[in-house]
């Protein structure tokens, strides 16, 4: 039986959740999305207010560094001091490869660093991307 994950995706670019959502389809991951266009919105999501496409928190959480409002960083930090979410997955998106930028997403605990556009080839993304199908394939 596949397992249907749940993915908050938090991104302000419409063609970046289009290019992720396709990289997902071709791999075969059956999925549920809610896309929240800021920080602000994905809090709500967290919250419980957006539960349209599934129930509880996501098992993984995607979100782009760089938003309107609250940005990536600022909601990673949110995440991390909330008892509640402190333990969800979560991969910043991201056009850095810079080791500065890594490290500042590492000390905010994320799961990884995905580098847009996103591209399951790409070399800079495949550790992040095998630990994130990992961890869809096992109890997240």
């Amino acid at each position: 039986m596949n397992k249907i994950i749940s993915i908050l995706l938090v991104e302000d670019d419409p063609s970046d959740a289009i290019d992720f959502k396709r990289s997902l389809n071709k791999i075969g991951i059956i999925y549920r999305m809610i896309i929240a266009r800021n920080g602000e919105e994905a809090i709500d999501v967290l919250n419980g207010v957006h539960t349209e496409n599934f129930d509880g928190l996501p098992n993984i959480v995607l979100i782009d560094t760089n938003m309107p409002g609250m940005n990536g960083l600022e909601l990673l930090s949110r995440i991390r001091n909330t008892e509640e979410w402190k333990h969800l997955k979560c991969f910043m998106l991201t056009t850095s490869n810079e080791k500065l930028d890594k490290a500042i997403v590492k000390s905010l605990r994320a799961s990884g660093c995905i580098i847009k556009p996103f591209r399951i080839n790409n070399p800079a993304n495949m550790d992040s991307f095998n630990l994130m199908i990992d961890l869809i394939n096992m109890k997240v």
